[in-house]
């Protein structure tokens, strides 16, 4: 029931707003890692979250899926891109001026999957505002949604289990 709510969440902004003149952005953790090491694997559970996220996400159609180049990264959205590889771009979380990552992404359904501080941090300059800080390091399943129509900002956070 949670996923259908969301799903009809998500689909409505992209419905109500329309394509070309919305942009959106799903912002996702990577899931479950297996250790602590420094480029670990996914867990199972890790694995069994990724298909989770390619279920809610699978009657969206994403322009651009953004990944950081570790493996949990790469891992989660793989079972996303991985009928359309060309979705994928590889992005260093420091290195993104978020003006022209606005820019570039303008009118677009894009997916960016990061890490606990990563993500809260570029919603938060996506948005200009400090609204989220870091993610737990025990959770896995927040889903940030920003919404630019023309000079509006919407923002919400889902907690998925």
């Amino acid at each position: 029931m949670k996923k259908l709510l969301v799903f009809l969440f998500l689909f409505g902004f992209q419905i109500h707003f329309g394509q070309n003149k919305t942009t959106q952005y799903y912002f996702i953790r990577h899931a479950e890692k297996a250790d602590s090491s420094k480029n670990p694997d996914l867990s199972e559970k890790g694995l069994e979250r990724a298909q989770e996220w390619k279920a809610l996400f699978s009657e969206i159609n994403f322009d651009a899926v953004y990944s950081t180049d570790f493996k949990r990264t790469m891992q989660t959205i793989n079972p996303i891109v991985s009928e359309n590889g060309k979705l994928l771009k590889i992005y260093n979380p420091q290195l993104v001026d978020i003006e022209t990552f606005k820019k570039e992404t303008m009118g677009k359904t894009i997916l960016i999957v990061g890490h606990s501080n990563t993500i809260p941090k570029m919603v938060n300059q996506i948005i200009k505002e400090n609204k989220y800080g870091d993610i737990a390091e025990n959770q896995f399943g927040n889903l940030y949604i920003v919404t630019l129509i023309e000079n509006q900002i919407l923002s919400q956070l889902l907690h998925l289990k």
